[in-house]
């Protein structure tokens, strides 16, 4: 007899999952849960976006690390809602622990919850948390070679961010193999090249967010 211990664990993610995507639907709250390995800008990039998107939608931060909070406190000195989950050595988040921090968010004042995920570029792509959409940022300084070694995260996000673009100087990075790579894997999703940091190319990213968001809510409430 073979025990699988993974599926008892996604089927029960699943059907949490689902009640989640059920309360955030009835409130309309659209949801980007976003995927990265350790220092390829997630919390930069989730600022800029935030500093773009403020006037237009009421947003929150549910923050993921294993430990500390430093980066839930970054997204508060800007005004944001953030809430930190430290999972305490597990290397992704998961449905039941997105529930509880939906429930510590007033939803009724919300448009967009965006999640930082555990910094992994491969546990967190099987967890469904009842988001809208995974995107996934890649840095410049990481390595054309990532669609490569983890297939999983590109053919799972809806869009790919290619962060630190004003470094391409220095590293020796292949774009037109990173782009080859990318559109076989996954054909349908955009590559944004953006500097979070310097803001270039942070406006077109935005702008294909907001397009999705408007897409599945329609206008905005604020």
């Amino acid at each position: 007899m073979e025990l699988s211990i993974g599926k008892p664990i996604l089927e029960l993610n699943e059907r949490l999952a689902a009640d989640n995507r059920a309360l955030l639907d009835e409130h309309r709250v659209y949801v980007l849960d976003v995927l990265a390995s350790p220092g390829a800008g997630k919390t930069s990039t989730i600022l800029a976006t935030i500093e773009r998107l403020r006037e237009r939608y009421r947003i929150a931060v549910i923050e993921g690390d294993i430990a500390s909070d430093v980066d839930s406190q970054k997204i508060k000195a800007q005004g944001i809602p953030a809430v930190q989950i430290n999972t305490g050595g597990a290397c992704h988040l998961e449905s039941a622990m997105i529930q509880r921090a939906l429930a510590a968010l007033d939803l009724e004042t919300l448009d967009l919850i965006i999640i930082e995920n555990v910094g992994n570029l491969v546990c967190p792509t099987d967890f469904y948390l009842g988001e809208n959409a995974k995107i996934m940022i890649l840095s410049i300084p990481e390595g054309d070679d990532k669609p490569l070694k983890y297939p999983g995260i590109f053919q799972a996000s809806r869009a790919i961010i290619l962060n630190k673009v004003d470094t391409a100087a220095v590293f020796d990075f292949d774009t037109a193999a990173f782009y080859e790579s990318v559109e076989r894997l996954n054909p349908t999703a955009p590559i944004f090249p953006i500097s979070a940091t310097t803001g270039q190319g942070v406006d077109d990213w935005v702008a294909w967010l907001t397009a999705q968001i408007e897409k599945e809510y329609g206008c905005a409430s604020s």
